[in-house]
């Protein structure tokens, strides 16, 4: 079974997803613990009032990556809650080669784009920019990379050219919150054969 260790530095509506499929019985899983680097995020409360562990995790001194004595807190917090998954919900941090060691090849994350393109920031800027006329979300594992694990659901969304970057991260959002259930689904499924 995934036993998922959630990282999340916002709203938290992808881990709402995943909650509401394992619930509905859409998603063969567990959330072991929710963890983020945002004290006051509202993920940590979607999680305290599901029932979930919610960990804050300070990750100073660094502004933009999990390292030093914060990943390996992250480690322990994992291990002990009982979570071999660890998923990316609105993460803004770079994963350091410890955590993709200790998780190898079972750190998830989702971006708001068909990748491989526009990886990084500011996806539905880049995607707009491009003039392309479709986007969408890509469920991938993580690896060293920025955005370039492989890649195990997508969805699209076409590109409007009424679009702001506001309306088209809005119904890529949407398409988001059925990939990652999905996409978890998916591993869950390989894992039971």
């Amino acid at each position: 079974m995934l036993n998922l260790a959630i990282f999340g530095s916002g709203s938290g509506s992808n881990y709402q997803a995943i909650a509401d499929a394992i619930a509905g019985g859409r998603l063969d899983a567990r959330v072991a613990c929710v963890i983020s680097d945002t004290k006051d995020a509202t993920i940590l409360e979607r999680a305290r009032k599901l029932g979930h562990s919610a960990i804050y995790l300070d990750c100073a001194p660094f502004k933009t990556k999990l390292d030093g004595e914060a990943e390996q807190r992250a480690i322990e917090l994992i291990k002990e809650h009982g979570g071999n998954f660890i998923v990316l919900a609105g993460f803004m941090r770079i994963i350091k080669p410890g955590l993709l060691t200790a998780f190898a090849g079972r750190i998830i994350n989702i971006h708001p784009s068909l990748l491989p393109k526009f990886p990084g920031l500011e996806a539905g800027r880049q995607a707009l920019e491009a003039g392309v006329k479709e986007s969408g979300c890509t469920v991938h594992f993580v690896d060293g990379g920025i955005d370039t694990g492989p890649i195990i659901v997508q969805r699209k969304v076409p590109v409007l050219p009424s679009d702001t970057v506001e309306t088209l991260m809005n119904r890529i959002h949407v398409q988001e919150h059925i990939a990652y259930p999905e996409a978890l689904q998916k591993i869950a499924k390989d894992l039971a054969r």
